[in-house]
């Protein structure tokens, strides 16, 4: 066994492979059994998961759309069969996950990890600013830019009332008394970099890759922060010795995160390919339910993507509605052929009209079910946790033009196109800036509002860059934007 298969993995089967399908159809199945007793059949009995896995995986929302207990149940037993089928892969074999988290934090790495703080230099940022095309947009030129997303349909009114917040309490921005553990600390998404520049206290964890920390330390450095960098046992070299592995160390960084000062914030920005995406999410949802049993105080953070499925409000309902009741002669004339030749497939309207509230369905084939059951997991724990009394940052992020997302040619030709059909991608500099700023909304304000139905916690503040509200279901639009895009990806 290499270093790269052991930690957390798939359970391995008789004939010595992991299947990643076995365990993504039996976990689907067991969340719908309750609620949903016909689709956790029909998802048992999938053939073919790596392209039949969307029906089902939008069947999960709309199962929990019957009532808050249908949810809940949906994100209990979906979590709980995830959690049950993982395992934890060592030099001696296979252990069960929930013991192996609940560790005192040695590993056949070695633990336990040291800490080295990085104090910024820079004088904090004492106002929001947001960088967009180029420029940093302040005060007023920030609402205006807000509320000219709201009309377009980018963001959800919410959000924009929820960053004016900010805007009006700067002093918010230094996050006093918390110390925030950015998990994926070199993600293009994460906040790591506007809280430093803001004045807060970050702990990092990522993998033991030096370019990533001299980064990480070098942003440190030049802002007005203090970061805590966690240092593998017997160093001393915020570059060199940095870095803990959650695949495989899950009880060395949660002893680590436990004895850090600070009301903590466990933020989960982490990312990986394929099968390791939901390896890692696994096990940062091992950490999360450790915290949660030691750390009466911990406070939760997500980044939701917008290439899901969610329920949507009445009004994003309408305003789709009305942008697909008011397109062009020429849109019109070539939609109705194209329909006809797809079969209904292309360029069909979002919701049916009225529909209160709408199911958003964005899910992208060309993320595979490994990504969406990684990305789902995330929301079941938000959903659970916010029920127990956590408070929960969970916010739709916009489509962004991440490192990930453009190494896949058929996705950046996608959002190349995107544009076309009333989608905005955005640059990952004002993404990240934009969701930071929730993020400290939320930690002042106990999480935002509180919602009779899970699905409205979701919907609360969402950035989804025009998906909820463009007049095309997106995936009948996927294909034609991807063709639109593709010479401008290639340049």
């Amino acid at each position: 066994m290499t270093d790269e298969q052991r930690g957390v993995a798939f359970p391995a089967s008789p004939d010595g492979g992991r299947s990643t399908s076995e365990v993504g159809r039996a976990v689907v199945a067991d969340a719908l059994r309750e609620v949903d007793p016909v689709g956790a059949g029909h998802a048992a009995g999938e053939t073919n998961w790596r392209t039949g896995y969307l029906v089902h995986f939008r069947r999960l929302v709309e199962a929990g759309m019957q009532s808050r207990d249908a949810a809940l149940s949906v994100a209990v037993n979906g979590a709980d069969a995830l959690h049950s089928r993982m395992v934890v892969a060592t030099a001696d074999g296979e252990e069960p996950l929930a013991s192996w988290a609940e560790g005192d934090g040695t590993t056949e790495q070695g633990g336990p990890l040291g800490t080295v703080e990085v104090a910024g230099t820079a004088e904090p940022e004492r106002e929001l600013s947001l960088p967009l095309h180029g420029e940093r947009l302040r005060g007023d030129a920030v609402r205006a830019q807000l509320d000219r997303w709201v009309e377009s349909g980018v963001a959800e009114p919410s959000a924009a009332e929820a960053v004016q917040q900010v805007l009006d309490h700067p002093e918010w921005l230094r996050l006093d008394g918390r110390t925030v553990a950015v998990l994926g600390a070199g993600a293009e998404m994460g906040p790591l970099q506007a809280l430093l520049r803001w004045g807060a206290r970050v702990a990092a964890v990522d993998l033991a890759r030096p370019q990533v920390w001299e980064r990480v330390v070098s942003t440190a450095r030049e802002s007005a922060g203090t970061l805590l960098v966690p240092l593998r046992k017997g160093g001393t070299d915020p570059v060199q010795d940095a870095g803990a592995d959650l695949v495989q160390e899950v009880p060395t960084i949660g002893t680590w995160l436990e004895g850090l000062d600070g009301s903590l914030v466990l933020g989960n920005y982490v990312y990986a390919d394929g099968a390791d995406n939901v390896r890692v999410s696994v096990a940062v949802d091992a950490l999360t339910g450790r915290l949660l049993d030691r750390l009466p105080d911990l406070s939760l953070a997500f980044l939701a993507t917008p290439t899901d499925v969610f329920v949507v409000p009445k009004e994003a309902v309408d305003h789709a509605t009305r942008c697909y009741d008011s397109r062009g002669p020429r849109s019109k004339l070539l939609g109705r052929p194209l329909r006809t030749l797809s079969g209904g497939r292309l360029l069909h309207r979002a919701y049916v009209r009225g529909s209160d509230p709408g199911v958003n369905d964005s899910l992208v084939p060309q993320q595979g079910p490994n990504y969406a059951l990684a990305k789902r997991l995330q929301r079941w724990r938000a959903t659970t946790a916010r029920a127990a009394g956590t408070t929960v940052s969970m916010n739709v992020a916009p489509p962004t033009r991440t490192r990930s997302v453009v190494k896949n040619r058929a996705l950046a030709a996608a959002y190349a196109g995107a544009h076309r059909f009333g989608v905005e991608v955005f640059e990952p500099a004002t993404a990240n800036v934009l969701m930071a700023a929730l993020l400290v909304h939320d930690l002042h304000t106990g999480g935002g509002p509180q919602h009779d139905h899970p699905w409205q916690d979701e919907a609360h503040a969402a950035v989804h860059g025009g998906l909820w509200r463009t007049a095309y279901a997106p995936r009948s639009a996927l294909g034609l934007a991807a063709l639109l895009g593709y010479g401008a990806a290639r340049g």
